[in-house]
């Protein structure tokens, strides 16, 4: 009887020692390689108290990760944008000594860490894409069709002083540039130079490991969540783009596609993926700082 019981506890200890950590383990998001956050159109790192990926990067530092939020061009080309973050890189790697980093990258952001991970694959462990623009948005299309030229001077005109007032008034700003980066035509060509991770077909997974970074993607699909986000209606607006198809409010759910795609139907629209707009998302999902912490545990499952 005696041996039996001690045989049975024995079993019990050794399934819950192959469950997965609680995300509120010690060490649950320490990765072996940094995480570093890149933010999309419009975007920053911080400006004041306001984070743009708001309250992410302490979740996750919380848990024991190492966190880089770096500062990219608000309104510019994938590509510039790629060389301004390949810069940054290697200054966290310089001054960590680590040999690789995980990115993250929201929206356009998405674009930017894969432009990185192609060019320099050897530096990069992995690249989560996160409502990312990997074949191009409807909004995007629309604007660059309806959208007089004045209205670009003016969205570099914004795009420079969110970069200023984000402590990097220096970085060039082409709102044009962006707008045919993120189209669906801009896109594709952006895709023939860069295709590791996007899917061949129309709504499925890309290759899970390229040259041996691996890709992961999520997204949202309610562009209105929260009646006291001042911008859900913005995004249930732009949502019409899309003539019914899942969409995040300005990204469809089969574009954000990119390696394994761990879901793309998230009750979250394309702020909330971040915490936007500071934390105000839908009451009755996940939060999007778990969602982060468990993607760094998902990393951290992997050696990366």
């Amino acid at each position: 009887m005696i041996k039996r019981y001690w045989t049975y506890l024995a079993a019990c200890l050794i399934a819950l020692a192959t469950l997965p950590a609680p995300s509120w383990a010690t060490g649950y998001t320490q990765t072996k390689y940094p995480i570093v956050l890149v933010h999309g159109l419009f975007g920053f790192d911080n400006i004041g108290p306001v984070d743009y990926f708001y309250g992410i990067a302490s979740g996750l530092r919380s848990g024991g990760a190492s966190v880089y939020v770096t500062s990219v061009s608000a309104a510019n080309s994938t590509e510039v944008r790629g060389e301004q973050l390949l810069l940054q890189v290697k200054q966290i790697l310089a001054a960590t000594g680590a040999s690789k980093v995980n990115l993250i990258g929201h929206s356009h952001g998405g674009p930017t860490a894969r432009y990185v991970a192609s060019v320099r694959p050897d530096l990069v462990a992995s690249v989560s894409s996160v409502g990312g623009v990997n074949k191009g948005s409807k909004v995007a299309d629309v604007l660059i069709g309806a959208v007089p030229d004045v209205t670009y001077t003016l969205a570099n005109a914004v795009s420079g002083f969110i970069s200023f007032l984000s402590g990097s008034p220096t970085l060039p700003q082409n709102a044009r540039a962006a707008a045919t980066s993120l189209s669906t035509a801009g896109t594709l060509a952006f895709n023939s130079n860069h295709p590791e991770g996007v899917p061949t077909s129309a709504c499925g997974e890309g290759a899970y490991q390229v040259h041996g970074v691996y890709y992961f993607s999520w997204s949202g699909a309610q562009p209105y969540t929260n009646m006291l986000d001042i911008s859900d209606p913005v995004l249930a607006l732009t949502a019409i783009a899309f003539n019914g198809a899942k969409n995040d409010g300005l990204v469809s759910s089969c574009s954000s596609h990119l390696g394994r795609v761990i879901r793309d139907d998230y009750a979250m629209n394309h702020l909330d993926e971040v915490n936007q707009m500071v934390g105000i998302t839908n009451l009755f999902e996940t939060s999007p700082v778990t969602i982060f912490r468990q993607q760094a545990n998902r990393l951290q499952g992997l050696g990366l």
